[in-house]
């Protein structure tokens, strides 16, 4: 009787080891790959910048236009006038050179003293004038033709001021370059010297 029950034991602990082997080998792993994320840019090919030899840059348009550079340019005051504190300035970029050219966007500018110094400047570009919010546009600018742009600036005191940053003349950078073109203006805007300007417009009198 006893020699059955180990004869027993010993099956039923066989089957259950075989039992144990075949849970083992039936479970399955589940994997998932994740892809990595695309990000697409996207290169903007309106304007080129080359840089020579000796530092010299040209800017070329999509249309293969070269952009003015400061040297082929002239700038002059073509007008202004000023009515309830608001004074209006027209500057014309004139193209001095023998071969067609363009400009686009909004010039940088700086004014300063009769000494050359510079005065406390901030420019706006656009602004809420209704002569300086003008859209940009690409103005191609043949041999001896302008174009212009636009100032506008309170010449009203504000808060504590009791006087407003005035100049003597008026440096102005073209868009695209970095060597700026002076014209004697006498420019007093308050609110810090801040001058809101419109960008590059056709023709020599501002838009208008």
């Amino acid at each position: 009787m006893a020699r059955g029950t180990q004869v027993l034991a010993g099956v039923l602990a066989a089957g259950a080891l075989a039992t144990a082997c075949s849970s083992g080998t039936s479970s399955s792993t589940s994997t998932t790959t994740k892809r990595p994320a695309v990000t697409t840019t996207t290169r903007p090919t309106a304007v080129t910048t080359t840089t020579a030899a000796g530092g010299a840059t040209t800017t070329t348009t999509a249309s293969g236009t070269v952009a003015c550079a400061t040297s082929q340019l002239a700038a002059s005051l073509a007008g202004g006038n000023g009515a309830a504190g608001t004074i209006e300035t027209t500057v014309a970029l004139r193209n001095n050179s023998s071969r067609t050219c363009v400009l686009a966007g909004y010039p940088s500018l700086q004014m300063v003293d009769a000494q050359g110094s510079a005065v406390p400047t901030k420019t706006v570009n656009g602004g809420s004038y209704a002569f300086t919010k003008w859209a940009q546009t690409v103005v191609s600018i043949a041999p001896g033709q302008s174009g212009s742009f636009n100032i506008g600036y309170s010449d009203v005191p504000m808060g504590s001021q009791t006087s407003c940053p005035s100049s003597a003349a008026l440096r102005i950078t073209p868009p695209a370059n970095y060597d700026p073109l002076t014209v004697p203006a006498s420019l007093a805007p308050c609110n810090g010297g801040t001058l809101v300007v419109s960008p590059i417009l056709s023709g020599a009198t501002g838009g208008t």
